[in-house]
């Protein structure tokens, strides 16, 4: 069964680049939109009996992103393709989870009944933002990490007494899996969120003081607590700050706000594209070549979690 690999407009060059690294060509397919705003998909190649993976992050602009995905994945269905998976570097929505207060949505699980609803028979995401999101799907859903690539980019840095830093009582179980593998030191933030995209720390739960700080998280959108998180563990006593994220979402004032803290260097994964030239402390590393083994595992039958070994 031949693999083809299509894509949105979301991310059109991670995906070209996990096409170079399976060593096939980008499926042709027209992705634009009517003169009311509506999608409009049309499939150009032959995907009849073929197993195909749809590299569409559900990135700003969110529901376009969304959408895109969703009628890529029925014109595949409706082309007779013998497997759709969806390959979701990025899960927008993956933040509303679970209903924190009073009469609100689930959206992400919402959003997994649409894409399984499209024809979609597996799913194929990285750095969900809770665990449990792969619940949501009836479907098999294979969960990456960007962990490896970021521990090689920081074995390669040589920082010295190391610390791994938690910005919040959810990411423990993350970042003590990071420190282990890189002999480092934990230490906790407690913070409170009083509204979204806004939040007060409290304290700093361990030591900092003299430390080179690596503050571990799986999305950093405004940026706020992301900062003041490392103006904190700064305050503390930390030598050195730097932060790694899987998804930079960066919207808004974000960069402004990592120009202007105590970060030394924001790394982030190409799940998301970004605008470089707003900020020289965002480094940008790419994901392609794990996807892309994933994407050949996926199809050969394989183990995923063979790659995390």
């Amino acid at each position: 069964m031949e693999i083809q690999v299509i894509t949105g407009n979301s991310n059109r060059a991670l995906a070209e680049e996990i096409a170079k690294n399976l060593g096939i060509k980008l499926c042709a397919a027209k992705v634009n939109r009517f003169s009311d705003g509506e999608t409009q998909v049309k499939i150009e190649d032959n995907v009849r009996g073929t197993d195909c993976f749809v590299i569409q992050p559900t990135c700003s602009p969110v529901n376009e992103s969304v959408m895109e995905l969703l009628v890529i994945c029925d014109a595949l269905r409706r082309s007779s393709a013998r497997r759709i998976t969806a390959v979701l570097p990025y899960y927008g929505y993956g933040r509303q989870d679970r209903k924190a207060e009073p009469r609100v949505p689930i959206s992400s699980k919402l959003v997994a009944n649409l894409i399984v609803a499209s024809g979609v028979n597996r799913l194929l995401a990285m750095d969900l933002h809770a665990g449990q999101i792969q619940g949501f799907f009836d479907i098999p859903v294979d969960h990456l990490y960007a962990m490896p690539v970021f521990l090689e980019y920081l074995k390669g840095k040589n920082l010295r007494d190391l610390t791994i830093v938690s910005p919040d009582a959810g990411g423990v179980e993350r970042a003590r899996a990071f420190a282990k593998r890189l002999n480092a030191d934990l230490v906790i933030v407690d913070k409170r969120r009083p509204k979204a995209n806004e939040a007060e720390i409290m304290n700093v739960i361990g030591d900092v003081n003299g430390k080179t700080a690596v503050i571990l998280d799986d999305i950093v959108d405004t940026a706020g607590t992301l900062c003041k998180v490392a103006n904190a563990i700064k305050k503390n006593g930390a030598s050195r700050v730097l932060a790694a994220c899987s998804h930079g979402v960066l919207s808004g004032e974000a960069c402004r706000k990592i120009e202007e803290s105590a970060l030394e260097e924001l790394i982030v994964t190409d799940s998301i594209p970004l605008d470089l030239s707003k900020s020289p402390k965002v480094k940008v590393l790419t994901i392609a070549p794990l996807l892309a083994s994933a994407i050949k595992n996926i199809h050969n039958d394989e183990s995923i979690s063979a790659l995390f070994v």
